[in-house]
């Protein structure tokens, strides 16, 4: 698990051939969403980017409305360079999240998350 002092939030990057697989843990709130958004659009605005960008989820303990910005305003940059974003294994609270703004019909979702509360 991530630091709570630690400003950069948990990412790591697995490129393939026609994805790219975002790793990203720990809690996404105000302090760390500009660095995820600031992650993603690098990546996503790179020449050779693969098409399929998706954001696995499945180390995220936590994400507010910031977080979720971040990720929604990737989306725009992918969308802008022909890309796409999937969400992989989003927990219960980021499901709840995302249902609750509607914006989980902008995502295709992916995998399942084994919430120790579920």
């Amino acid at each position: 698990m991530a630091d709570d002092q630690d400003p950069t939030p948990p990412v790591e990057v697995e490129k393939q051939e026609q994805h790219v697989i975002v790793l990203v843990g720990g809690e996404m709130d105000i302090d760390r969403a500009p660095l995820l958004y600031e992650a993603l659009r690098t990546l996503i605005t790179q020449p050779d980017c693969p098409p399929d960008v998706v954001i696995d989820l499945t180390e995220l303990t936590f994400c507010d409305s910031s977080g979720l910005n971040a990720i929604l305003q990737a989306r725009l940059t992918a969308e802008e360079h022909g890309r796409r974003i999937t969400l992989h294994a989003p927990n219960r609270q980021v499901r709840k999240l995302l249902e609750l703004t509607g914006t989980h019909q902008l995502f295709p979702i992916t995998g399942t998350h084994q919430d120790q509360s579920d």
